[in-house]
């Protein structure tokens, strides 16, 4: 009996160490995002991570209108990277209306795809745009929320 025992042992500390390396006992934050079914048709045939990324848009707004976009949309009168993926109106509960710039255009995609990210690690908003500014402040002008 004792002698199974010590075999028995170090199969159990073998899983609980297999258990704890693959995440099972991760807290991380799980992100919020719209159901696919509410995007538009054009939208649902786009790439996965685009998809993705105008998921997490529509259900993290008040998040991406903090972080800036440095693909230029500024000029195209986008305040942040949330102006991106959706029309600001301004109007709380208003009507959303899509923006498309963000099914054709990779800068803002990664940007968002790496606030997902950062969300998942638990960062604060400032952590983010800090990083977002050092990362990809050479791409272009800001949009500077």
């Amino acid at each position: 009996m004792r002698r199974m025992l010590w075999r028995i042992i170090p199969i159990g500390v073998l899983i609980g160490l297999l258990v704890s390396a693959c995440g099972g006992g991760n807290s991380a934050p799980q992100l919020t995002m719209a159901p696919a079914s509410q995007l538009p048709d054009e939208l649902r045939s786009a790439p996965a991570n685009v998809q993705e990324a105008y998921r997490f848009a529509v259900a993290n707004q008040e998040l991406l209108s903090q972080i800036p976009c440095f693909c230029g949309c500024v000029a195209g009168g986008h305040k942040s990277n949330l102006g991106c993926y959706i029309e600001e109106d301004g109007q709380p509960g208003g009507i959303l209306h899509y923006d498309n710039h963000a099914l054709g255009c990779g800068i803002c995609v990664d940007i968002t795809r790496y606030v997902m990210k950062m969300t998942q690690e638990g960062k604060s908003v400032d952590e983010m745009r800090t990083v977002i500014n050092e990362r990809y402040g050479s791409f272009g002008p800001s949009t500077e929320p």
